[in-house]
């Protein structure tokens, strides 16, 4: 994703003036006087550097997936090493942000431009290393695209529910019941690869492992090839095949 501004420039007022705005008042309150008069600068800056307000808002969404990744990328040096856990805290920071922010993550679901697309793509590929984590650990009772989707819906589904609550009848808990399904319907009770090995090895030997002897969807050839080749993947000599 492009990045514009580090430092305290027009552009960088403006969308932070558009991001105040908006979370004060919602999107009717970023008008082009208003976020001018915010950023202490004339309407026609705006115009010059964003053509409309669409343009502005398709900037906010870019700086708010920026923020958002910045979080994202950080938690990744801090997330502990269960893939579980790991896969709570990402839950749980994407659903904050939702929770807490909510004109800013509104704005940044219908953004379609190209920043902001590239953002959350970035943002897609840090989920689905989790999910792959999960996978290689033996932990995931679904395939990985749909765990993925999965993930995406309860975190997506627990912002609107939350929001379209009324607020005196909202229950934090039910925010970690949602979390806890989501878990429950991805992840294993126990690993099928031991937490102690780790690597296509182990990964190999439970797949190896769980295969039936009557596949149907293999026809013996294939059955014979793919186990020939788990048993390559599985062994221990570490020596590379070719």
């Amino acid at each position: 994703m492009a990045t514009h501004d580090t430092t305290d420039s027009p552009r960088r007022r403006i969308v932070e003036a558009a991001v105040e705005l908006l979370e004060n008042g919602g999107p009717d309150a970023v008008s082009t006087r208003a976020v001018a008069a915010t950023a202490g600068t004339q309407p026609p800056a705006i115009y010059r550097l964003f053509g409309d307000k669409e343009g502005l808002l398709e900037a906010v969404a870019e700086h708010g997936y920026a923020q958002f990744l910045e979080g994202k990328r950080a938690q990744l040096d801090s997330d502990p090493q269960d893939p579980v856990e790991e896969l709570r805290c990402g839950w749980d920071m994407v659903v904050e942000f939702g929770v807490s922010r909510p004109e800013l993550f509104a704005v940044m679901n219908r953004a379609t431009g190209r920043g902001a697309d590239m953002a959350h793509r970035a943002g897609l590929e840090i989920l689905h290393g989790r999910v792959r984590r999960l996978a290689a650990g033996g932990w995931l009772r679904v395939d990985e695209e749909l765990a993925a989707q999965i993930i995406q819906a309860t975190g997506r589904g627990a912002v609107t529910t939350w929001h379209s609550t009324p607020a005196e009848r909202r229950n934090p808990a039910l925010l970690t019941a949602l979390r806890e399904a989501m878990v429950a319907a991805i992840t294993r009770a126990e690993p099928t690869v031991p937490a102690a090995e780790t690597g296509p090895a182990a990964a190999a030997r439970a797949l190896r492992a769980a295969l039936p002897d009557d596949a149907d969807v293999l026809s013996d050839a294939e059955q014979h090839l793919l186990r020939e080749w788990l048993t390559r993947l599985a062994a221990d000599s570490g020596a590379p095949y070719v």
